[in-house]
């Protein structure tokens, strides 16, 4: 298969290291040792992603949208520059400046690509926000970031309504889809209407604010992490080895069921696919294993990143994998839980000669870890090994120093300093950055542990994380939720072990007086729960309690919680 070039131009250039596909590699370990970081002073991610492939190769697709409501199914870069400049023109006619915080709330759709590029090239920071949040969860980032602007996907617009009035900042609202506008709201396309398609987008330092992107970490209200341009160069290495298996063809076509308002699917797959000129497949509808086979005989593609939970669905449609032909997919990868010896035997038998790679990172830094079979680095039960340009360490929980023999369970740790996929600092919150970045290493609040030759082992949440589905999700977020209920005087969330997605949150509620437990009233709670919070973070089990257990101090025991689960159980 035909491999091309990258394009250069004047303000960006092609910056070598980050093509290892052109190169011949003798081990894992030599491509390691020469890796060095070449980070610009000035990088724009618009610039690279965009601009320099529809300025030499306008007709190139860029995106393959699956059941495009306006029809045209394929868009270019040429397309998406147009579109990128015009509503740039139109931001900064309403008043967005650089600095400015843009929010993106829009799921795989063009539309959601071309607001985030907009943003950047005005020199303002996007905001993905997920179409599956509730109005506290939605009031409550588009209020933290502060947000002038903001782009609202039909599925999401009630929910949106529902808290405007409380939004203190907002001045612009743009809709997508088929939305019949309030006050104050235009739609997405009208408003580029009478705009130039000539907009020149501005210098911004590799330092410069790109993203935040809000996780719920695990105590407290949710982080708002900080990324700078840089954060595309910190993924390519990853990306090159893991995620693009060191190779790079005109045949190439990537793809995520994640959504492009979170760090897995804009982060991992769509931004570095465009950094190199592939295309990405955008489909909204629900998941479903067996659909996923027609999507990559469809659209022929080679490359997918998809969490186990996801693959796990894909396994049980047997007759669906028979019946298309699945014979272009060349890499799979995964993360968010540990890949089992079952998922990874059953891809290596329905996608022929595919490689299968798991993989290691978080909101904070992502893409740190991960396999490269073409340089045998994989190993059963392993993640894999540090990326090029990553240091990775295990250090004591305790310490936060790297004096964790091999073997031994520590906190996995990032060297932080001078590392571009790590944040910067979360947003307005100083002290939880301090907590999160000591001695120089980024502390995931993960334990692992490492062997001799470098390969990470995943062992558990150092807190009280709840993985679900790929989803991190903060058991405090939803315990204040459901306190938000007449009904509930007290409430307890933990994970519990689920067989199709890793884990789910289960709530142990104490009632206030006056209410009795039932049936309804816990599908009741459970409703409350999705309607403000994103809904999977609903807790799909419920259980009434007469006492919650708590230290002195008044914190939940959510190991006595654990116990009282497995007891049940």
């Amino acid at each position: 298969m035909p491999t091309y070039d990258v394009p250069e131009a004047p303000d960006a250039p092609k910056l070598e290291t980050y093509h290892f596909h052109e190169q011949d590699w003798d081990s894992y370990e030599q491509l390691v040792d020469s890796f060095e970081w070449e980070i610009p002073e000035e990088f724009n991610v618009a610039t690279y992603i965009c601009d320099r492939w529809a300025e030499a190769e306008p007709d190139r697709v860029a995106l393959h949208i699956k059941d495009d409501p306006r029809g045209q199914g394929e868009y270019t870069f040429g397309e998406i520059q147009a579109a990128a400049n015009r509503l740039a023109n139109y931001l900064e006619e309403e008043g967005v400046e650089r600095g400015d915080r843009i929010g993106v709330n829009v799921p795989q759709k063009p539309e959601a690509v071309v607001g985030h590029l907009a943003a950047w090239k005005l020199g303002a920071v996007s905001v993905p926000l997920s179409t599956l949040f509730g109005p506290d969860a939605l009031r409550y980032r588009l209020n933290d970031c502060s947000a002038t602007a903001c782009i609202i996907d039909e599925s999401t617009v009630d929910v949106y309504r529902s808290v405007r009035d409380e939004i203190d900042d907002l001045t612009t609202a743009l809709t997508v889809g088929d939305v019949d506008q309030n006050d104050g709201e235009v739609d997405f396309w009208a408003a580029q209407e009478g705009h130039s398609e000539e907009f020149e987008t501005r210098t911004t330092a590799s330092d410069d604010d790109l993203t935040i992107f809000y996780t719920s970490g695990t105590t407290g209200e949710p982080k708002g992490v900080r990324h700078a341009h840089r954060m595309l160069l910190g993924h390519l290495p990853l990306f090159s080895s893991w995620f693009m298996n060191l190779e790079l063809t005109d045949d190439d076509v990537y793809w995520t069921p994640a959504s492009w308002t979170w760090m897995g699917g804009l982060g991992i797959v769509v931004l570095p696919a465009m950094f190199y000129g592939v295309p990405t497949v955008g489909w909204n509808e629900q998941f479903d294993g067996k659909d996923v086979f027609e999507l990559i005989e469809t659209y022929e593609i080679t490359n997918y990143w998809i969490p186990p939970t996801a693959l796990r669905m894909m396994m049980e449609e047997k007759e669906a994998a028979e019946r298309h032909d699945v014979s272009s997919v060349r890499a799979i990868t995964s993360g968010g839980e540990s890949l089992g010896k079952t998922i990874v035997d059953w891809v290596k038998e329905t996608f022929e000669g595919a490689a299968i790679h798991e993989g290691y990172g978080q909101t904070e830094a992502n893409m740190v870890v991960g396999g490269c079979e073409p340089l045998d680095a994989v190993r059963q039960g392993k993640i894999g090994k540090a990326a090029p340009g990553q240091e990775v360490q295990i250090l004591d929980p305790d310490t936060a120093e790297p004096t964790v023999e091999p073997g031994e369970v520590g906190e996995i740790g990032i060297w932080y300093e001078n590392n571009p996929v790590c944040l910067k600092e979360y947003w307005n919150k100083p002290e939880k950055t301090d907590a999160k970045v000591q001695n120089g290493w980024l502390l995931t609040e993960d334990l692992g542990k490492m062997d001799e030759d470098g390969y990470l082992e995943f062992v558990s949440r150092k807190d009280d994380v709840i993985i679900s589905s790929g989803y991190r999700i903060g058991p405090e977020e939803i315990e204040d939720s459901l306190a938000g209920h007449e009904a509930v005087a007290d409430a307890g969330i933990i994970g519990v072990p689920d067989d199709k997605r890793g884990e789910v949150p289960k709530a142990y509620v104490k009632l206030s007086e006056g209410y009795e437990s039932s049936e309804s009233l816990a599908e009741e709670l459970q409703q409350h729960v999705k309607e403000r919070l994103a809904k999977y973070e609903y807790p799909r089990q419920l259980e009434f309690i007469d006492e919650l257990p708590k230290t002195a101090t008044g914190k939940i025991r959510r190991a006595d919680l654990e116990k009282k689960h497995e007891e049940s159980s």
